[in-house]
């Protein structure tokens, strides 16, 4: 099977200030990969070259052997890690608004998710707490029959008791064949989950690997290697 995506040489330079520096690496089909790495270090700028929201300064990524276009976006579910949506609308009027604009936008898994969440639908967006913003873009996101779930942070603002559930949502509401790439700080929350890790610094890859592999070959946890490899 072809690769999910595959990164070519890919750089985005700012002003001279390299952001992403000749990255090149392959994500397969069916995997729950970890993109792990301290603040500037690059995750956000990958996934948004990836979601075809920032075009690079060299080098190519392709999705599904393509590059970042109309069809791959539409085989793209991207959570960024900023609040993007109509503040003024309902959560019911979202679920709406996401139904009639994505055709692949499966609004019972995400009725289904609002639900198990105590989420209200009638509830105006922008009177809900961080967390509970977090939560919706979350269930508008992963509601998305998707080949690749790109997540920026998905559980960075929701209390500890809500991370357990919200990782559950996550790695039950995508087909098999689909892989997501989560970016987070919280490594030992997710730690269980992923399949793959990136370790990434500076714009350029550190590591990645299968997490059991990294594990075996360095005798530690991801956290634990984190801590070592990223120390100030």
């Amino acid at each position: 099977m072809n690769s999910l995506v595959k990164c070519v040489n890919l750089t985005k330079c700012y002003s001279g200030f390299y952001a992403l520096n000749n990255i090149n690496i392959q994500l397969k089909h069916g995997r729950i990969i970890g993109l792990l790495g301290p603040n500037g270090s690059g995750k956000s700028t990958l996934m948004k070259l990836m979601a075809g929201v920032l075009t690079p300064t060299s080098g190519q990524v392709f999705i599904n052997g393509r590059e970042p276009g109309i069809e791959s976006k539409l085989s793209i579910a991207y959570l960024p890690d900023c609040m993007t949506l109509p503040e003024h609308m309902t959560i019911l009027q979202l679920v709406q608004f996401f139904a009639d604009f994505y055709s692949n936008f499966n609004r019972a898994k995400a009725e289904d998710m609002l639900a198990r969440l105590n989420l209200n639908p009638k509830s105006v967006f922008r009177t809900l707490s961080k967390g509970m913003k977090e939560k919706v873009q979350l269930v508008l996101t992963m509601s998305r029959e998707a080949d690749l779930y790109l997540l920026d942070e998905p559980i960075g603002g929701v209390d500890p008791a809500a991370r357990d559930y919200i990782l559950e949502t996550i790695i039950t509401n995508y087909s098999s064949n689909a892989s997501i790439l989560l970016s987070t700080h919280l490594i030992s929350d997710i730690e269980n989950v992923l399949n793959d890790a990136i370790f990434i610094k500076q714009g350029t890859i550190q590591l990645f690997g299968s997490v059991d592999d990294i594990r075996a070959t360095y005798n530690t946890s991801l956290d634990g290697y984190f801590r070592e490899v990223y120390r100030c």
